[in-house]
């Protein structure tokens, strides 16, 4: 019991620590979509997409691999410093690479007049693959508190460098000019746009490696050429596997440019519009995130229990995510009309795949709770090959819906492919799992909560009145509450219920009376 309540406390603070962090980034995209247009806009969610797929690459498991071998090795010492060097060594050979090949690379990622964006992110996204080692490092060292602090040092300083290039430069620049002027000036000042957006992220970069030094410091430098081999055998799947899932998950901003070649402009537009819009759904991805966090050391420690309290403890579990999943759709589709402020008024025309995402999240999020009988079976390559079908039907959805729909509304055609991928990734994880690792989930009970929030949402869209939006939050907040009434009655959740199913019978007791 000490363990697992150890191990709770310590998801708890990595957990937290990345929620925030992905919250508080997600606070500058107002900031960003007020400052630049879409397409400006784009070329940062473009480049971002692309990061996240090259720092897997980067990896390439090894973090993963690190925590196998380090824990089965009395001499972990010697894992770490084999990881390290490994993937420092790559790390700076492909920033070298990037450099020294960085027009063509430029040119081939559709921005040839932006070479020193893509320099910039090619470092950071080097960097930030070496820091991951000492992470993991300490993470297996039991150093949650300081993992957690270096990871908010980043993040604090990264906001706080995008506020004063983007909003005190400019204004330091009209009043005392000879402040900034020094590396203001040489770099183009305003005319640099989303440019500081990157050297934002390269200053903090460097900051999380300089305060990870003495973690880099490894007592005896041995580097295992055996273990290094066999590190890359256990590894290379989960590097398919993370590079299908991350380009699934960026397609939409990846594949635009390259289906609208004849019109950049309007391709890094449609980028920017689904960008910044999908920022709004991200709320049901943060939610997914925080339950995966609770969820895994759950499953694992519940793996260990014997008889029908452990498959009913994963039923509530999916159950539950279902239920408070639909209830956060329905906040953010009742509240559109006020989260839309979230983002300039000059993105608003994208807040159709607002839903889409959200339901396209929801279907991911249940994914991943069932995706407990490969991991709990030791079937984790069915995880790379529903990756890989995730993957197929992502690209297809997008190469078919994109041009169908055209400029300039082809991004609507990536939340449809997003919505058609995970829900079918879903669906055959769901039928895998029957076969495999049958658990008795509530299908029914789940469906008719889906069908439920679905006619709420509808009536809610329904009672939409302009001239008097008091009125509409009003109906719309009375059907949310009315939702969780109906929730909490037929889950027979305590107090609420039964005041609820008191009232209920008092009001079909009086209709039988003669």
């Amino acid at each position: 019991m000490a363990g697992i309540k150890s191990l709770v406390k310590d998801t708890a603070v990595y957990g937290l620590s990345s929620i925030i962090g992905r919250f508080l980034n997600w606070g500058l995209v107002p900031l960003y979509t007020y400052l630049f247009s879409e397409a400006d806009y784009g070329i940062v969610s473009y480049l971002y997409a692309i990061v996240a797929v090259v720092i897997v690459v980067l990896n390439y498991g090894m973090e993963t691999g690190f925590f196998r071998y380090a824990s089965k090795d009395d001499d972990y010492e010697k894992v770490y410093c084999t990881c390290l060097v490994s993937i420092v060594s790559t790390s700076l050979l492909f920033i070298a690479i990037v450099g020294q090949f960085l027009t063509p690379i430029s040119t081939a990622l559709k921005l040839p007049h932006h070479p020193s964006y893509v320099f910039m992110m090619a470092f950071t996204v080097g960097i930030d693959a070496i820091t991951n080692i000492p992470f993991a490092y300490l993470r297996f060292r039991r150093k949650a508190w300081t993992f957690a602090a270096i990871k908010l040092i980043n993040i604090g300083v990264n906001i706080g460098l995008n506020l004063f290039f983007l909003l005190a430069c400019p204004k330091i620049q009209e009043s005392a000019p000879q402040l900034i002027s020094w590396f203001y000036d040489p770099l183009g000042g305003a005319s640099f746009g989303v440019g500081w957006i990157f050297l934002a992220n390269v200053i903090s970069t460097l900051t999380v490696l300089a305060c990870l030094i003495p973690w880099m410091r490894v007592k005896r430098f041995i580097v295992d050429t055996g273990l290094l081999k066999d590190m890359l055998d256990y590894s290379w799947p989960l590097l398919v596997l993370g590079v299908a899932g991350n380009l699934s998950q960026g397609m939409g901003q990846i594949i635009i440019p390259y289906l609208f070649p004849d019109n950049p402009e309007g391709a890094r537009a449609m980028v920017g519009l689904y960008g910044a819009n999908i920022k709004i759904a991200v709320v049901m991805m943060m939610f997914t995130q925080a339950f995966r966090y609770a969820y895994e050391p759950f499953i694992f420690s519940r793996a260990r229990s014997q008889g029908e309290d452990k498959t009913q403890a994963y039923c509530d579990a999916m159950k539950y995510f279902v239920i408070f999943g639909l209830a956060i759709f329905l906040g953010v589709m009742f509240y559109l009309p006020v989260l839309k402020h979230f983002i300039s008024p000059a993105y608003w025309e994208g807040l159709r795949v607002v839903p889409i995402m959200m339901i396209a999240d929801l279907c991911f999020g249940i994914y991943f709770n069932l995706s407990l009988w490969y991991k709990l079976t030791d079937r984790t390559r069915w995880g790379m090959y529903l990756s890989l079908l995730g993957f197929i039907l992502m690209l297809g959805g997008n190469l078919i819906l994109v041009p169908m729909i055209g400029m300039p509304d082809g991004y609507i055609g990536s939340a449809w492919a997003a919505l058609i991928s995970y829900a079918g990734i879903m669906t055959v994880s769901y039928m895998l799992g029957r076969k495999y690792y049958p658990i008795p989930y509530e299908v029914k009970r789940m469906g008719c909560y889906s069908i439920l929030a679905a006619l709420l949402w509808g009536i809610g869209a329904y009672c939409d009145f302009p001239y008097a939006m008091w009125m509409t939050y009003l109906i719309r907040s009375l059907l949310l509450i009315l939702y969780m009434l109906l929730v909490a009655y037929y889950e027979n959740i305590p107090v609420v219920s039964a005041r609820l199913h008191s009232l209920l019978s008092s009001a079909d007791r009086k209709t039988r009376k003669p």
